[in-house]
């Protein structure tokens, strides 16, 4: 069953849009708070086809994001319970609640505790809004919150532009043909992770 390689063909519709900056923007703001397709896909043939223009869209990337990661958060605060049954139905709510008591472990340490594991999981492949939603669920104080959003989230889109911008096409083409097993790969390590995680949470 192929998920990602459609999912990425769509984005690159998107790409080539004479908007495509807006809806960049926009996918990275949603995308924060619920979208499952992380706009990386988006954003690499954006730099290919302008590579002058890459750090641009990097920004407007992370821009988006960080705007979601406090509506993310917000909601995650103040509407959880309320929105419980829908993120339930969307097949959201399970992640969410394995990154809540990740989340809690890490809180129970420090603060700063929590931003460090904030900021390594913005360099993984895990969807932002099981962090976003988690972390004002836990309450994470919002220094840290906002300073581990922006590391993490930063540092994949402009390392993202910087490689197409040196790798060029041929980065975005190894990226088109593997971008289905690199998908199933990273779920596989993502499920793997979090398991071990909640695991050590219990148990360490």
């Amino acid at each position: 069953m192929k998920i990602f390689g459609p999912l990425y063909e769509r984005a690159l519709k998107w790409a080539n849009h004479e908007r495509a900056p807006t809806y960049l923007t926009v996918l990275s703001f949603i995308e924060a708070i619920i979208f499952p397709v992380m706009p990386e896909v988006m954003l690499a043939p954006m730099c290919v086809a302008q590579p002058k223009r890459g750090w641009w869209f990097a920004t407007l990337s992370l821009s988006g994001s960080m705007v979601g990661a406090v509506v993310g958060y917000a909601l995650g605060h103040f509407a959880f319970e309320a929105v419980k049954p829908l993120l339930d139905t969307m097949g959201m709510l399970p992640g969410i609640e394995r990154g809540i008591a990740i989340v809690q472990a890490k809180m129970a340490e420090s603060p700063w505790a929590v931003f460090t594991f904030l900021v390594l999981g913005g360099f993984m492949p895990i969807p932002m809004k099981v962090f976003t939603w988690a972390s004002g669920i836990v309450g994470v104080p919002m220094p840290q919150y906002l300073l581990s959003m922006l590391i993490g989230r930063g540092k994949r889109v402009f390392v993202l532009a910087a490689v197409i911008r040196i790798g060029g096409p041929r980065a975005e083409a190894a990226l088109r043909r593997w971008i289905e097993p690199l998908g199933w790969i990273a779920t596989a390590m993502v499920v793997a992770l979090v398991a071990w995680l909640v695991w050590r949470s219990k148990f360490a």
